[in-house]
């Protein structure tokens, strides 16, 4: 053994935000994971990037590795002294055979942990609005598999069940349904007791048919529902109109793809998330600061003159890396041009990059009312000095929009290059979104960039563009998409608040038609 490990992590019937802190601990971790098909494709794109992964997916009647096969991975990579996470849907011990796996594990001497994860028997139903258990209807429920055991017997004890008086949940059931409602009939069953059909629970796309016993089967099959499903009988089933949230959400059943680098797209995701949508978080772009070394500030930390001198932002990635990277690289702050005796002042393209600099106990000074370099370029003229010198701390490849509106105004500006924005060359999960686009199964993909743009062009490289149904942050941004011709609609103010609000409008515009 060379410390070696396996954690058993129930990932949860779909949602990412029924993944528990304990698993997201655990996966952030790991040298390599083996995912089931269950696993939601949110939850799929957090996954940290390097680390080696593989799909042991299984679904009814498709299993894509062998139960045994799988078995064998997780040993032997943990024999190799990895920390290997085996990321199951819902929970593992609840019809996920968790046992089997952690089986050989023993056997070996390997050691493990189990994270349990929350269950589509309590979770989908809930989602659906159905409480498996309510005082006046029921104080128990039951879990029960419709898979039949490896000599096709179905040992279920109906009649006991039936005596309960209880809510049934029933797991893998769907291309049983009619057999187990006759079952439940034959046992002495109501005909007209409430049972339902819920699919997808918790995603997106989760669809649900409420019915009678009797007529289940029959409903299930003129709505066309799929795999993956669970069976829900009982009284409560009555209540799901009742209880009805999660359709009720501004974007509810909607599917967003955000491109932001990760570690900028948190604001957007959350507010997309909160309003009900599910967002795949596809990263295409990369920022990286350039070496303080390499930055040429000798000037700006050499004023001696009193004069007016601007520092100007384009982005919060620019104020971040300015105060963070470059001035601490070179171990001095904003005294060493204040005691020069300068007139210092900021500018900011927009709201996000003001509150970014507000962190850094430093206000803006001038703000453009539309967010972008063109506008920002104008503001500079109209308010800055005919002396004033301007530095242009941003990407490497800014607009030249800016600059062009600086030279019209003949205002004095260094173009000072502090980070670079890099796109991605690949995403693991481009060909899944590449056949949702294809599929028209993606409601929009968001872009906050000219960059993002580019990186998402560069990623998926085989695509039909013209079936991209993108939302813009501001009109710089649309021009680059429509290089490509994608369906493009833009936000009336480029700022995230602004793009949530326009999908929204989107959305409901569509539901109207």
């Amino acid at each position: 053994m060379n410390n070696g490990k396996v954690w058993l992590v129930g990932a949860g019937p779909g949602d990412i935000g029924l993944l528990t802190k304990k698993a997201i601990e655990v996966i952030e971790q790991a040298d390599f994971i083996a995912y089931d098909a269950l696993v939601g494709e949110e939850i799929l794109c957090m996954l940290p990037e390097k680390v080696e992964k593989v799909s042991v997916g299984k679904r009814s009647g498709k299993h894509s590795v062998p139960q045994e096969e799988t078995n064998q991975i997780l040993l032997k990579e943990a024999l190799k002294g990895k920390k290997v996470v085996r990321l199951k849907g819902g929970d593992p011990f609840v019809f996920g055979r968790g046992g089997e796996e952690l089986e050989l594990l023993a056997e070996h001497g390997v050691p493990f942990e189990v994270v349990p994860g929350i269950t589509s028997a309590v979770a989908v139903p809930a989602y659906a609005g159905i409480p498996v258990t309510h005082r006046d209807y029921t104080s128990s429920f039951h879990v029960i598999t419709g898979h039949p055991r490896k000599d096709g017997q179905d040992r279920t004890d109906y009649e006991s069940l039936v005596r309960m008086n209880a809510t049934l949940v029933f797991l893998m059931s769907i291309r049983a349904m009619g057999h187990v409602m006759e079952k439940l009939m034959q046992a002495g069953m109501d005909p007209d007791m409430p049972a339902a059909v819920l699919e997808q629970g918790t995603r997106y796309c989760q669809r649900k048919v409420v019915s009678t016993v009797s007529r289940l089967e029959e409903d299930s099959k003129k709505a066309k529902i799929q795999t993956p499903a669970i069976i829900v009988v009982g009284k409560v089933c009555a209540l799901s109109e009742e209880f009805s949230w999660y359709e009720k959400r501004e974007l509810a059943g909607r599917q967003i793809v955000v491109t932001r680098a990760r570690n900028k797209a948190s604001r957007l995701t959350k507010e997309l998330r909160d309003a009900g949508a599910e967002v795949l978080e596809i990263p295409m772009i990369d920022t990286t600061p350039i070496s303080p070394e390499q930055v040429d500030l000798s000037e700006l930390l050499a004023e001696s003159e009193e004069r007016e001198v601007w520092l100007t932002f384009t982005s919060p990635t620019g104020v971040e890396t300015f105060f963070g990277t470059t001035l601490a690289g070179k171990k001095t702050d904003l005294r060493r041009i204040l005691r020069a005796g300068v007139d210092l002042k900021f500018a900011v393209i927009g709201e996000a990059t003001a509150k970014e600099l507000e962190r850094y106990g430093w206000m803006a000074d001038l703000m453009p009312e539309v967010y972008n370099g063109k506008e920002l370029g104008k503001a500079l003229v109209q308010t800055a000095g005919k002396d004033a010198v301007v530095y242009l701390l941003r990407a490497k490849e800014g607009s030249e929009e800016l600059k062009e509106e600086l030279d019209a105004g003949n205002i004095q500006y260094r173009d000072v290059a502090i980070y670079e924005t890099l796109c991605r060359e690949n995403s693991p999960l481009a060909d899944i979104i590449t056949e949702k686009i294809e599929n028209g199964q993606i409601d929009r993909v968001t872009f906050t960039s000219a960059s993002t743009v580019r990186g998402f062009v560069q990623t998926m490289k085989d695509m039909d563009f013209t079936k991209v149904p993108a939302l813009c942050i501001g009109e710089q941004t649309a021009r680059e998409a429509e290089k490509y011709h994608m369906q493009i609609e833009i936000s009336d103010q480029a700022t995230i608040a602004g793009m949530v609000k326009k999908l929204k409008e989107l959305c409901k515009a569509q539901e109207e038609r």
